[in-house]
């Protein structure tokens, strides 16, 4: 019988395949994964450096300048009395944390007001009079507030630390600065200390609101990163010049979105001096003195307007009539006296808020004050201007 060729392949690969079969390799199991790391663990070894490329001019001058700045740069800590729960003595109780540098080689450190504001749910109680201040080098000295100014938001500290540690920042102007130009900030964010951030001045002529409805004039803006603890700080330009004091973001979540603003450091130059020298801004003294905006509230109820708790006799409150808390023999309040409203037509919302906009503008010769008197609201003005004497007629 003929077989076609078909067929006999087929029949030849048959009687072949079992000896093909038993001929080849088997293939190698794969690797278990215990295996492969066992067998990498094998090069385990330091990685080998790579050269390392010089650094730009820029970088060469960042890193200079910091280091010059750095042990102007001190961290501030307000310290406010408490009572220890546990054994009711008096303590120190740490208020706020922030950044300060330093302003003369007399120990001055300039820092923002807010940062030694004691406050309770929103509601300013006052401010601390001694603060912690701790140097780049680790040391910390005892600080006393020396100076501030609501309207600015600017406090003086003087610190007692060794003189020859105190370097002041050379001092640049705002006054020719250009949107574009680089800008450094040192300071303390989220306390990190002697963090540097970089950045441009992204514009000039900002205003940016106070805690006591004021608003600070020709603000520097920067995207420079300023977060929490950064307040106080000093913003330089390229030279290593204090050119700002840095002061707030523009954030809700209250973190860096490189938005923030910093207080010209003319406006530093102007007003620094003054509160070195006589502790305020306002020369004039009216003569009298108002329970604090939260004390009123907690004590009285009092929502509005302050509550005048003293009058000196001899001053311009005092001849105008202007009525304090009636007290008893043992300093128990008997009645209320006047609650100041508004001065000159704008309302009064807290002690701060009154000073600051005694500072933006220094009283006239005559001010007059809306007070709520027994129910009724009256005006009230009061004179000071201090009255000519009559001269003696010539003879």
């Amino acid at each position: 019988m003929t077989r076609s060729p078909r067929t006999l392949s087929l029949l030849l690969a048959a009687t072949l395949a079992p000896a093909l079969s038993a001929q080849a390799p088997e293939r190698p199991a794969a690797p278990t994964e215990e295996a492969t790391i066992q067998r990498f663990r094998a090069h385990a070894a330091p990685r080998p450096v790579a050269p390392q490329a010089p650094l730009s001019t820029e970088e060469r001058n960042t890193i200079r300048r910091f280091k010059e700045t750095k042990s102007s740069v001190v961290y501030v800590s307000a310290i406010a009395p408490g009572i220890d729960l546990r054994t009711h003595d008096i303590t120190k109780v740490p208020q706020g944390q922030g950044t300060g540098f330093v302003w003369d080689e007399w120990g001055h450190i300039v820092t923002n007001h807010h940062i030694i504001t004691v406050d309770e749910q929103g509601k300013r109680l006052g401010d601390v009079d001694e603060v912690e201040i701790t140097l780049a080098n680790g040391k910390t000295y005892k600080g006393r507030v020396i100076g501030y100014s609501f309207a600015y938001d600017i406090a003086v500290l003087q610190a007692f630390a060794p003189l020859p540690a105190m370097r002041p920042i050379p001092i640049g102007s705002s006054r020719n600065l250009q949107v574009g130009q680089s800008v450094m900030a040192i300071g303390n964010p989220f306390g990190l200390d002697h963090s540097l951030s970089k950045g441009v001045i992204s514009a000039l002529g900002r205003e940016i609101g106070t805690d006591y409805s004021t608003r600070i004039t020709d603000a520097i803006q920067t995207d420079a990163a300023v977060n929490p603890g950064n307040s106080g700080g000093p913003l330089l330009d390229s030279g290593g010049r204090l050119i700002g004091m840095n002061t707030a973001i523009a954030a809700a979540t209250g973190a860096s979105v490189g938005i923030g603003f910093a207080i010209p450091v003319d406006t530093l130059n102007r007003v620094v001096p003054r509160l070195i020298a006589q502790r305020f801004l306002v020369p004039e003294r009216m003569g009298f003195d108002t329970l604090n905006a939260a004390v009123a509230l907690k004590t009285f109820g009092i929502q509005r307007g302050l509550v005048v708790s003293q009058v000196d006799p001899d001053t311009p409150a005092g001849q105008a009539g202007i009525r304090p808390l009636k007290l008893d023999g043992q300093g128990g309040i008997l009645a209320l006296g006047d609650i100041l409203l508004a001065y000159q037509g704008r309302p009064i919302e807290s002690n701060g808020q009154l000073m600051a906009m005694l500072e933006l503008e220094p009283p006239a010769d005559e001010v007059v004050f809306d007070v709520l008197r027994e129910g009724q609201v009256i005006q009230v003005k009061l004179q000071l201007k201090p009255a000519k004497k009559a001269l003696p007629a010539s003879i």
